[in-house]
């Protein structure tokens, strides 16, 4: 069952193992759907073989004598019948067995010719992407959207930087958990574009539901534009109130959690903000990133996700309102 999503959620993704996205969903959902045949046969059989019994079982009343035949000598016509049943429990168990097998080695097939590289960091309670390349000056961070081209490899390298994460796009792949100190590999790719929600799945924490991941799967001309933007540094604030927001935002405890290329502000403790204005989301998945939702979060976070990290900015209306005409300038 997919996780609900907050009604606040961009209405364009979706998040259904049911329609597969990509050739990793697809042989998941193919697996899916032969247990489901066979289970229903299974219970099938089960039903009609009760309904067969309860009409066959000989009537009795109060004077009827009790049946002891069966205790004198062997039933072999049930002995048969056990049989057979036993058999075909076994046939059916080795056909799933046998279905998984094939499934994973199908997973496992995914040509990764020109693959894009990217490394997840699950953290409480959002997703840090970094896009890595041969050529390191092309490299990138983002945080809480993964953009990935249509019909082409992606490899996620998996890893945790606090507690146990696990990914789950169900429109793209299965489950693959972050583990702190090990690293895990999850292979995909999209072959239809779309908007797909992925989320944790794994108990982290308090927000562990509240911990989304989209992924937006583009044409690769759209990707490798964006892909573009993204290596950019922060563009220098067209206005004075923008300017000033930038003075707001490296004059107080922003600078110590958050990025923002171009600038002063390098920490990593926090998402990277470079391109933030760029996102459909904040606070991972959980708000669409507009400027009434963007002053709540950074006013009063706890308030809007309860035990997340970032702490309070109490600033006079004039310091916030520059701060956001300035974050509305990260494109």
């Amino acid at each position: 069952m997919s996780p609900v999503m907050p009604s606040h959620a961009p209405a364009s993704t979706m998040q259904d193992a049911l329609r597969a996205a990509g050739t990793q969903a697809g042989h998941i959902g193919d697996l899916w759907n032969g247990t489901l045949a066979l289970c229903t046969v299974v219970f099938v059989a089960v039903v009609v073989a009760m309904l067969v019994a309860v009409w066959r079982a000989p009537r009795a009343d109060a004077a009827t004598r009790p049946d002891t035949s069966s205790l004198s000598g062997p039933e072999h016509r049930l002995w048969r019948g056990v049989g057979w049943a036993t058999a075909a429990a076994i046939a059916g168990l080795l056909v799933l067995l046998a279905g998984d097998v094939f499934t994973s080695r199908a997973l496992a097939r995914l040509p990764l010719e020109d693959a894009v590289a990217i490394e997840l960091v699950g953290h409480q309670w959002w997703w840090e992407a970094r896009y890595r390349d041969a050529d390191v000056s092309r490299e990138f961070t983002t945080a809480n959207e993964l953009t990935i081209p249509v019909g082409r490899p992606v490899v996620v390298t998996l890893r945790a930087n606090d507690v146990i994460h696990s990914l789950w796009v169900p429109n793209l792949s299965g489950k693959k958990d972050l583990i702190p100190g090990r690293t895990a590999t999850l292979r995909l790719r999209a072959d239809r574009a779309g908007a797909y929600r992925g989320q944790c799945a794994e108990f982290c924490g308090l927000e562990h539901a509240l911990m989304a991941l989209l992924v937006h799967a583009v044409p690769p001309a759209d990707y490798e534009a964006w892909a573009a933007r993204q290596r950019q540094t922060a563009q220098e604030p067209g206005d004075a109130v923008a300017r000033h927001g930038r003075d707001v935002f490296l004059g107080t405890s922003c600078v110590m959690c958050h990025t923002i290329s171009g600038t002063t502000a390098q920490a990593r403790m926090g998402p990277d903000l470079t391109h933030l204005a760029s996102r459909q989301t904040i606070a991972a998945g959980m708000f669409p990133n507009n400027r009434g939702y963007l002053a709540g979060w950074i006013s009063d976070p706890q308030s809007l996700k309860p035990g997340v990290n970032m702490p309070a900015n109490t600033l006079p209306p004039d310091d916030l309102q520059a701060l956001l005409a300035y974050l509305e300038t990260l494109r």
